[in-house]
């Protein structure tokens, strides 16, 4: 899934306009794989975002991790999705590695998302990469 991210810049630049970006990253998010309510615990939390954001990673036997995420914005879950794209299935140095602050930049996010909203996405980045690095 990896890689699949810079898809996703592509298919970004295809829209004319913000409003129908953002309508196409809240459909992005409703691809998410739901969540069991059992898996939105404390210990799950994702601090630093404004809305809920629950994230786990499970360790592949192949040394790689699989997230599952999800939160109670629409929005977010699109975030959540982008950052799935970038991360799922990557072994914790691949995680580590990856440009993330480049590709949000190449999708423009970093000019049309709320600044809560941004520290949220990068609070995000930064619990998966903790969960990586643990």
């Amino acid at each position: 899934m990896a890689g699949n991210l810079e898809e996703l810049v592509d298919s970004f630049a295809l829209f004319d306009s913000w409003e129908d970006r953002y309508r196409y990253l809240i459909d992005l998010g409703g691809r998410l794989t739901p969540m069991d309510e059992a898996d939105k615990t404390e210990e799950n939390f994702v601090r630093g975002c404004t809305s809920k954001v629950w994230l786990i990673a499970d360790r592949n036997d192949n040394g790689t991790f699989h997230f599952t995420a999800t939160s109670d914005a629409q929005i977010v879950r699109g975030l959540i999705y982008l950052l799935l794209r970038a991360y799922q299935d990557q072994s914790a140095a691949d995680i580590a590695a990856y440009d993330i602050e480049g590709a949000f930049e190449r999708l423009g996010l970093h000019q049309h998302l709320s600044p809560n909203r941004r520290n949220g996405f990068f609070a995000m980045v930064e619990k998966i990469r903790t969960l990586a690095a643990a």
